[in-house]
Order: C-alpha cells, then sequence, then structure tokens
C-alpha cells in the first residue's frame, strides 16, 4: 500500500552506531560517553529533566557536534549528506509558517530536502491522508490546533521515507484518537526504520516502544525491552527520578 511505502524506509536495513559519545560544555558533562547501537525497531528514551535526552537527540541529528566520539548512520558521518538524507527529525519546538497551508508547508519542506516537485505532490498528499489531515490540506497553519500542527510535524518528518526518524515529544497535543493513530504510524515505521522518540508520557513509550533507553545525568542508566524486566514502568520510573512521569520535559 502507499502508506506503508511512505511510512518505512526502504533497500538494506541500517544500524545506527553512536560511539563513545560525549558532550561538555565547559567543566559540565551533559552526555556521558554513550555507547549504542540501534537497529531498525522502535526506541522510547525517557529521562529526567536536565537529563541530556534533547543534547543525545541533537548530536544524531547533526545540529550539536559531539565533544568526543562518533555518530554513523549506515556507515556514514553525522555530518555528511549521505546521513541527512536518510534522516527524519521532529523537534521539540518545531517552526511553522502560519499563512502557508499545510499542503504548502509540505511542499515547502520537500523541496529542502531536494524531492522533486513532481514526486513532493505526490508524498504530501499521501502523508496528509496519512496522518488524517487530507480535508484540511488547504487550510492554513495558523487555523489548526495544536494536535493538527503536531501531525503535520510528523509528516513534514517522513516526507524523504527516512532510515532513521527521531521525534522530540512527538505525542504533546495529540488527543486519544490521535495517539491511537500516530501508534500505528510508528510500528509501521519501524518494521524497517530505526525511530527513536523521546516523551514524558511514560505510557506511550510503553505501548508504543520495541526497546526502552533511559538516561539519568547524561549516562544510559537502562536498556533492553521492558517486559524482560517486569514490573511497572512508571513505578520504576518515578523510583528513579523522584517524580510523576508527565512532569519531564526533556
Amino acid at each position: 500500500m502507499a502508506q506503508e511505502s511512505i511510512v518505512t524506509g526502504k533497500g538494506v536495513p541500517v544500524a545506527l552506531c553512536i560511539e563513545n559519545v560525549c558532550k561538555k560544555y565547559q567543566n559540565k558533562t551533559v552526555v556521558d560517553h554513550i555507547h549504542l547501537r540501534l537497529e531498525p525497531g522502535v526506541y522510547g528514551l525517557l529521562g529526567a529533566n536536565g537529563a541530556g535526552k534533547t543534547t543525545l537527540m541533537r548530536m544524531i541529528c547533526g545540529i550539536l557536534r559531539p565533544t568526543e566520539g562518533k555518530i554513523t548512520l549506515g556507515g556514514q558521518p553525522v555530518d555528511s549528506e549521505a546521513y541527512r538524507s536518510m534522516l527524519g527529525y521532529l523537534p521539540q519546538d518545531f517552526g511553522y509558517y502560519p499563512d502557508f497551508t499545510g499542503r504548502e508547508f509540505l511542499l515547502y519542506m520537500a523541496a529542502l530536502k531536494g524531492i522533486p516537485k513532481s514526486r513532493a505532490r505526490d508524498k504530501g498528499r499521501e502523508l496528509l491522508e496519512l496522518v488524517g489531515l487530507a480535508e484540511q490540506a488547504g487550510r492554513k497553519i495558523k487555523t489548526y490546533s495544536g494536535g493538527m500542527k503536531q501531525r503535520l510535524g510528523i509528516a513534514q518528518a517522513l516526507l524523504n521515507e527516512p532510515r532513521l526518524l527521531v521525534l522530540d515529544e512527538p505525542t504533546a497535543g495529540l488527543d486519544p484518537k490521535e495517539r491511537v493513530r500516530f501508534r500505528d504510524l510508528i510500528a509501521r515505521a519501524g518494521q524497517s526504520s530505526i525511530v527513536l522518540l523521546s516523551t514524558h508520557i511514560v505510557s506511550d513509550v510503553e505501548h508504543i516502544a520495541d526497546s526502552i533507553l533511559m538516561m539519568r545525568e547524561g549516562r544510559l542508566i537502562y536498556q533492553g525491552k521492558w517486559e524482560e524486566s517486569g514490573g511497572d514502568l512508571e513505578a520504576f520510573y518515578l523510583e528513579q527520578f523522584g517524580e510523576e512521569p508527565g512532569q519531564t520535559q526533556n
């Protein structure tokens, strides 16, 4: 189906390799020698405010340069054009052009990603259908609700059929029905692409992710499938961080 071809990456599966990555600001270590190898699947990244999650994600997306270590995707370095062509990213605070329509915005983002205009039209139309915005495609973004803007952000991240999809707080503003649609979408993406999502809503991660990554003070304190550990994930989170999961933002 067209929906599946848009969501999932094509070709031989690739791995994201994060090798001894560290980020320091003067005397403060924000990300402390992280070593990970991620293959296709859905990974939920959890951690309290200041744990280093957003910094790690920004390094994975090439926005920040690691102080030490290296990051590659399918053997391509993070600062290469080949790496960027395989990346889809939805930051926590995504910028929109309020006077663009949803359709115009996707065409604009496709142009920035180097997608030919004829392909961009078809892809944009299918993605708008996929995220439930086909009927609102001609409306200006400034008239969209928060959940609609978030769905549009997810659509732009999928434009280039990424092999690596990085989503920072992707369920923010989504109502329960939209969350179900999102979970189905991410499950499809994770069949052949690497999906890394950060969220403060622990129940979302618990239901979506194949594997849990938990950070504290810049270090990984847990990595693996949660069902192998048993127990309640929210209770474990509360024990580690001493706060309600829904209060965490970064």
